[in-house]
């Protein structure tokens, strides 16, 4: 089983196909090398090159937040240093109205 997943080439970010450990190095291209920074869950993302703040996180080739903090290439990519564009945080749960 690979490491990671590249969903899309436009994506600047992979997904941890397994749980990874901060050390770990791994190739998703021919010339593309990922050093893993932190340990990071399984379906969790980590940063591809290095994202800065404000910077579209690029998932599935559209944008689905901002990084809130700067993370370098391989770091982990998560509510802590990224927002959706689209929800806020607090409305991440479903919500069914009661009639």
């Amino acid at each position: 089983m690979r490491p990671v997943i590249l969903l899309n080439p436009d994506d600047n970010v992979v997904v941890c196909c397994r749980a990874l450990r901060a050390g770990e190095r791994f190739l998703i291209g021919p010339d593309e090398e990922i050093h893993v920074l932190q340990d990071t869950e399984l379906g969790h993302k980590l940063a591809r090159r290095a994202l800065s703040i404000s910077e579209k996180v690029v998932k599935y080739g559209a944008p689905i937040g901002s990084m809130t903090a700067a993370v370098p290439a391989g770091g982990w990519v998560h509510l802590h240093n990224m927002k959706s564009d689209y929800i806020s945080a607090h409305t991440r749960a479903a919500r069914v109205d009661e009639a």
